[in-house]
């Protein structure tokens, strides 16, 4: 029997222009993700850039190399491997290789430390920077107080503020990253937090495959 391919779902985009203003919108899928990372290797995934080259965005999906957030995310999550050591020559960090399995809707879910605190999080190669939501920000300890950088974001529900943060330490598996970019979303405007590409460029490398997604750091 011949399978059926069902219709990539509408994704959800933060738009930014140049007076710092964000738009949330329906649109249309990213382009097919290859690899990516600090060592080369192409995502073009159609990411949103920010007036001070911080980017963020909220597409995820359920194609076989881009994936969409739906309206409502499923509590179940994949298991999460440690695949291999890569060899490589020596240098400031010691290289891990993670294996991170799709769920059933082609979502890869993860729980990274973060800041000491363990969250449930989507890696969304469509989005160019980490997004928390409003729940998980105030689990971390992140407060939205004078200091911190406002950002508007337009919903379809109107018009709401965000704001910018910066993450000391994302620990997923033997991979550990430091100092980064985040923006906090308000009550409801994400239904998880994205592990976007703030994260993702500062890996080695990472591969979407079929079914699983590869992290090197």
């Amino acid at each position: 029997m011949k399978p059926v391919r069902r219709p990539p779902a509408p994704c959800l985009r933060l738009q930014a222009n140049a007076d710092n203003r964000f738009t949330l919108r329906q649109g249309s899928p990213p382009h097919r993700a290859t690899t990516g990372g600090a060592t080369g290797g192409t995502v073009t995934t159609s990411p949103l850039t920010w007036a001070l080259s911080v980017v963020g965005a909220a597409a995820v999906g359920a194609l076989s190399y881009t994936h969409w957030l739906a309206p409502r995310v499923a509590e179940e999550a994949p298991s999460v491997a440690v695949a291999s050591t890569a060899q490589r020559a020596p240098g400031p960090r010691v290289p891990t290789t993670l294996a991170v399995a799709a769920d059933y809707r082609g979502h890869y879910i993860v729980h990274p430390s973060v800041d000491n605190y363990r969250i449930k999080m989507m890696v969304d190669t469509g989005a160019s920077i980490v997004a928390l939501t409003a729940s998980d920000a105030r689990a971390l300890g992140i407060r939205d107080d004078a200091s911190a950088r406002k950002v508007m974001l337009s919903t379809a529900n109107g018009t709401v503020t965000g704001f910018r943060t910066v993450l000391r330490e994302i620990r997923l598996g033997e991979i550990v990253i430091r100092n980064v970019d985040a923006v906090v979303l308000p009550e409801r405007a994400l239904s998880m937090s994205l592990l976007g590409n703030s994260f993702l460029s500062k890996l080695l490398g990472y591969e979407v495959q079929t079914g699983r997604m590869v992290l090197r750091g």
